[in-house]
């Protein structure tokens, strides 16, 4: 990728309101995540006689059931989710890229083993997979990171063989294979430099898949375990206080939303920002 890639990725960013808003935003929701310890309530005391006490002064998020701090459990719950929103997203990224452009690089039967192998994982639900190794495995953070990494690579590994396949019929591939390249650095040098976009707009897109699947997942009471909160235990645990404590609901549940949402405002904008024919300057 050149400057003028990059210089006109930042003229979309800059010029399009919602996606300096959904980069604010998330800047918010990350530092809240990372200073959550600065808060002065502790997220797991209990206080019976605060007990679902409406938001307010001191409890500007009100308290649950517990009488915990509402605001504290959500600003940690916050660093569990985008933990593994992120890391998930890594680990997916990788194994995405890596089946992906070796499939499409080399091609023949190769190509043909690992896309079958895709279209079998992808002719199982996701959800079903996705509860079913969450019965079968302990739960944690990092066991939810790699169940959520396993279901989303395939999407990315499509996308960057598609695009390895233009890449490597170009004549700078052809000359790096003319002239005696390897194989290992032709790609690395030739090819992963041309993907770039492609993994950085699916990468995006998959931090917001990943919070939805930990959101999912906890809500159903598979995720991380109490006294641990994540927004979707959350929403989870307010289910039996609807009645008397709606708020319980809304605000994780507002979270769990603007981050998404935020995500994939970003990814639609670096799409546009990466596709050479919108590049104007």
């Amino acid at each position: 990728m050149n400057r003028r890639t990059w210089k006109n990725v930042y003229y979309e960013l800059t010029r399009n309101r919602w996606g300096l808003a959904a980069l604010l935003l998330l800047f918010v929701l990350i530092l809240g995540a990372l200073f959550a310890s600065l808060s002065p309530h502790d997220p797991n005391a209990m206080n019976v006689l605060q007990r679902l006490k409406g938001p307010g002064p001191g409890h500007w998020f009100g308290t649950d059931e517990y009488g915990r701090d509402y605001l504290t459990r959500a600003l940690y719950g916050g660093r569990i989710s985008l933990l593994v929103g992120f890391s998930s997203m890594v680990v997916a990224t990788f194994i995405g890229v890596t089946v992906g452009v070796v499939s499409g690089y080399f091609g023949g039967w190769i190509d043909s083993l690992l896309m079958r192998m895709l279209d079998i994982i992808l002719s199982i639900p996701s959800f079903l997979i996705l509860l079913l190794l969450s019965v079968f495995l302990k739960p944690s953070v990092g066991n939810i990171i790699l169940i959520i990494a396993f279901l989303m690579w395939m999407n990315i590994s499509r996308i960057v063989r598609a695009e390895t396949l233009t890449i490597k019929e170009r004549e700078f591939v052809l000359y790096a294979k003319a002239s005696g390249q390897s194989h290992l650095g032709i790609i690395v040098r030739h090819i992963l430099p041309g993907l770039i976009p492609v993994i950085i707009v699916g990468a995006t897109n998959s931090i917001a898949s990943a919070i939805m699947m930990e959101s999912s997942l906890s809500f159903l009471g598979f995720g991380v375990q109490p006294p641990n909160a994540t927004w979707g235990s959350m929403l989870n645990n307010a289910q039996g206080a609807m009645a008397q404590a709606p708020y319980l609901a809304v605000f994780p549940g507002l979270l769990i939303l603007l981050t998404v949402l935020s995500f994939n405002v970003l990814g639609d904008i670096l799409r546009v920002g990466f596709e050479p024919k919108l590049i104007k300057r």
